[in-house]
């Protein structure tokens, strides 16, 4: 049986994400798989690479052939490097990481001059303290009738 590393694409139309997996070269694009051992999403910007090197390194020594595709992706990994004893790549790009909504909102807060209790205030906590105001001051009147 002939093996191949091949994409499986998932996704909505020109939303494109794919899955890296091993299946029987008969087996149509997105059929039955052996196993997936990647993922792979073009879109975002930098396009996100995940393989399972340890796994990837199994099947191509065992034979596996990798599509054209699968072939480019691993040779951004370094994984087809690996498996053909030459030196590594340069790193893959990464995301830069999202900046926390939470410290960035406290700061403008700050900014603003805007503190209370060594936070800032939401609206949602005005919201709340209103609100709590106004049972308290409901309560009251009735236990004044009652006594």
């Amino acid at each position: 049986m002939a093996v191949k590393i091949k994409l499986k694409r998932l996704g909505k139309i020109r939303s494109p994400h794919y899955r890296i997996v091993v299946a029987d070269s008969r087996t149509r694009r997105d059929g039955r798989a052996i196993e997936e051992i990647g993922l792979y999403h073009p879109v975002q910007n930098p396009s996100r690479i995940e393989v399972n090197s340890e796994r990837a390194q199994y099947w191509l020594s065992v034979g596996a052939q990798p599509t054209e595709p699968v072939l480019a992706i691993l040779k951004l990994t370094g994984d087809w490097q690996a498996h053909k004893g030459l030196p590594a790549p340069a790193p893959l790009l990464q995301p830069e990481p999202k900046a926390d909504k939470r410290a960035l909102f406290e700061a403008l807060a700050k900014d603003t001059g805007e503190e209370s209790k060594g936070e800032a205030i939401t609206q949602k906590a005005k919201k709340a303290d209103k609100k709590a105001d106004e049972a308290a001051d409901a309560a009251a009147p009735a236990e004044s009738t009652e006594a």
